[in-house]
């Protein structure tokens, strides 16, 4: 397996991955559990990532998610991921909540007739 991940000074790693059920983004919490929010993110260094990632990639079909891998994050309450794909990921979609899945305004049917 390749890691690319190696955090700096200040960083760490998180494990994140796409729910099965309805895609969206979760972080490897305690006891190998996935939560949405990257607050509950079990923290790595370097050399924990590594045995964590391949536990959690063996896991994954038995938990239903996908596309498992690291994340580098500043040291912080609650983590903050270092590239912007990775703040979306975290934080939400990058339009407008209005614009949004979840918040679109649902149009009344016109009536025929």
């Amino acid at each position: 397996m390749k890691r690319l991940s190696r955090p700096g000074e200040g960083e760490i790693l998180l494990l994140t991955a796409s729910r099965l059920l309805d895609g969206r983004i979760v972080w490897l919490g305690e006891g190998d559990h996935w939560h949405e929010s990257i607050a509950e993110a079990v923290r790595f260094t370097y050399e924990e990532a590594g045995p964590a990632l391949e536990r959690a990639l063996a896991q994954a079909e038995q938990k239903e998610v996908v596309a498992v891998y690291e994340v580098v994050a500043r040291d912080t309450r609650p983590p903050e991921p270092v590239t912007t794909r990775e703040a979306i990921r975290a934080h939400g979609p990058s339009v407008h909540p209005d614009f949004s899945y979840d918040h679109a305004p649902v149009r009344e049917k016109e009536k025929v007739g």
